[in-house]
């Protein structure tokens, strides 16, 4: 029997401080929730945790890339049906004005009505309005496209917005496509320039000459207001409305793929957290049986601890 080395005290001692280290540790990953409180305690699993997380992020900054997008396309599409339902209306009133029984006074009071929606197509289609504006971003009008004109037609080309629909690359879409062709129009030359809402023609040897979107829709020259061109007036709101349905078509085929793009980012975010939630988070249940376990290891510690420490006092009845 030793008296001035205590050593079954020192060994219990070693195995009491342990579990009240685990203890600890196992307390605070109930607290928080985690797993992996600081490097120490999974440096593998916390870097490959840190970068599924940075990987979820973009997704999700991606994923609001794409909504953004769809919004702006279904904003557009919006400003296209009204444009469509007042092309209707536009139809019906030449289809009126082409009627035989009609006075030029009853052409006179359609031709004003119809003037009036000519001005709203030019409105919604202006850069100068916010109707034409999608944060700032004008709907209807060419970016970095390049215009040409061949004969009596003009095309335009139209420009691309850069939009990130993953965490590592970037895709491109185009704007609101406005490829219209105009006719009647004696344009020949180079295109030089453009301003917002229309197209500034630069002719080779003469002036610039300005087309206007809604010009290119349903004509510049438009009118209803005698019987003889009533018709004419008819079969070109007839083509202007196939165009405008054919634009339409493609916002609806791109909304549709953005739409498809969203649902598969969302699937690759939620199984990407999963993973990250596999290393990083605590199996509560788990955890809780080694809490208990830990727990009841100290208890049994401090017991022990308490009888080897009592053991040297053994002596003074040696000694008495």
């Amino acid at each position: 029997m030793q008296v001035y080395n205590n050593i079954p005290a020192f060994s219990v001692w070693k195995s009491y401080t342990a579990n009240v280290t685990n203890l600890r540790k196992s307390m605070s990953r109930l607290s928080s929730g985690l797993r992996i409180n600081m490097a120490g305690d999974d440096p593998a699993g916390l870097a490959m945790s840190e970068r599924l997380r940075a990987q979820y992020r973009n997704s999700a900054a991606a994923a609001g890339n794409i909504e953004n997008k769809i919004n702006y396309l279904q904003t557009a599409d919006s400003w296209l049906q009204k444009i469509h339902d007042i092309m209707g209306r536009m139809a019906e009133l030449a289809i009126m004005a082409n009627d035989g029984t009609k006075s030029q006074v009853d052409r006179g009071n359609l031709q004003k009505e119809f003037e009036q929606m000519q001005k709203e197509i030019q409105r919604i289609t202006s850069g100068a309005t916010a109707a034409g504006k999608f944060n700032g971003l004008y709907l209807f009008r060419g970016g970095s496209g390049v215009a040409t004109a061949t004969g009596d037609g003009v095309q335009q080309g139209f420009g691309s917005v850069r939009l990130q629909v993953g965490p590592d690359s970037n895709q491109v879409f185009n704007e609101v496509p406005i490829n219209l062709t105009a006719t009647n129009y004696a344009i020949v030359g180079s295109y030089n320039s453009y301003s917002y809402g229309s197209i500034n023609m630069t002719l080779l040897g003469s002036n610039p000459s300005t087309v206007m979107w809604a010009s290119l829709i349903c004509g510049e020259n438009l009118s209803i207001s005698v019987q003889s061109v009533a018709q004419g007036a008819v079969d070109k709101l007839n083509l202007g409305i196939d165009y405008v349905s054919s634009i339409r078509s493609v916002l609806g085929a791109e909304m549709n793929r953005m739409e498809q793009a969203l649902s598969g980012l969302r699937n690759y975010e939620e199984n990407i957290r999963a993973t990250e939630s596999r290393i990083r988070d605590v199996d509560v249940a788990y955890e809780t049986t080694l809490f208990s376990k830990y727990q009841i290891l100290s208890q049994v510690g401090t017991a022990m601890l308490a009888q080897a420490n009592a053991l040297p006092g053994s002596v003074m009845q040696l000694i008495g």
